[in-house]
C-alpha cells in the first residue's frame, strides 16, 4: 500500500495519475498547502523540503519525494511507462528532466505572478508568459512527431500533463500549438487521468 500525500497542485496530481495508471492501491494524505501542513514536524520527516508530493511505500519502507522521482520509483516498482531499452529509457527521463526543470518552474512562476502576487508586475508576467509559450511551442514541435512526447504513453507525458492542463487558469491558449492540443484533449480522455486529477477531493 502507497501513502500519498498531496494537495490540489499539477505536481501533486502527477502522483496521483500516474498511481492510478499503473493500478497501486494507495491512501490520499491531504497536505494543505494553504494551511501550512507542509511545514508540520510529521511531514518535515517525510520530505525535508516540505514540498508535495511525496509517498511512502508501506510494503517496502521506502520514503520518495519530488515528483519526477515518485514517478520513477513507480514506473520501477511495476514495470510500467518507463521503456526498458536504453535509448528509449533515456528520452523519458530526458523529458521528465525537461517538465522538472523547465515546464514546472516556470509555468508555476507565470501562475504566481498572474494570480497570487499580492500586485501585478507587468514585467514578471510578461517574462514567464512568454516563456511558457516558448515551451508551449518546444512540446509542440516534440508532439507533431507521434502521438506521445517520446512515442509511446509514458511519465513524460504524466508529468507534463497536469501543467498544460491549467492554461485556460493562466489565461492562455492553445489553438496556436494544435499538436499540444490534440496530445492535452487525448490525455484529457484518459480515465486513470481523470481520475488522478480529481484527486484529493477537498
Amino acid at each position: 500500500m502507497i501513502d500519498l500525500y498531496t494537495f490540489t497542485t499539477p505536481n501533486g496530481r502527477k502522483a496521483s495519475i500516474m498511481l492510478e495508471e499503473v493500478g497501486l492501491p494507495y491512501n490520499v494524505k491531504v497536505i494543505d498547502i494553504t494551511k501550512n501542513d507542509q511545514f508540520s514536524p510529521e511531514f518535515i520527516a517525510i520530505n525535508p523540503n516540505s514540498k508535495i508530493p511525496a509517498i511512502v511505500d508501506r510494503d517496502t519502507g521506502i520514503t520518495v519525494f519530488e515528483s519526477g522521482a515518485i514517478l520513477i520509483y513507480l514506473a520501477e516498482k511495476t514495470g510500467k511507462l518507463l521503456l526498458i531499452d536504453r535509448k528509449s529509457r533515456f528520452q523519458v527521463i530526458e523529458w521528465l528532466m525537461f517538465q522538472m526543470g523547465s515546464v514546472g518552474p516556470m509555468f508555476g512562476q507565470l501562475n504566481h505572478f498572474k494570480r497570487f502576487a499580492p500586485e501585478q508586475i507587468p514585467y514578471a508576467i510578461q517574462r514567464y508568459e512568454k516563456e511558457t509559450l516558448r515551451l508551449y511551442g518546444v512540446l509542440d514541435n516534440q508532439l507533431a512527431k507521434s502521438e506521445y512526447i517520446c512515442g509511446e504513453y509514458s511519465i513524460a507525458d504524466i508529468a507534463t500533463y497536469p501543467w498544460v492542463a491549467i492554461y485556460e487558469f493562466q489565461g492562455l491558449s492553445l489553438d496556436n500549438h494544435p499538436h499540444l492540443k490534440r496530445w492535452a484533449e487525448t490525455l484529457q480522455q484518459r480515465s486513470a487521468v481523470q481520475r488522478g486529477m480529481a484527486v484529493p477531493s477537498i
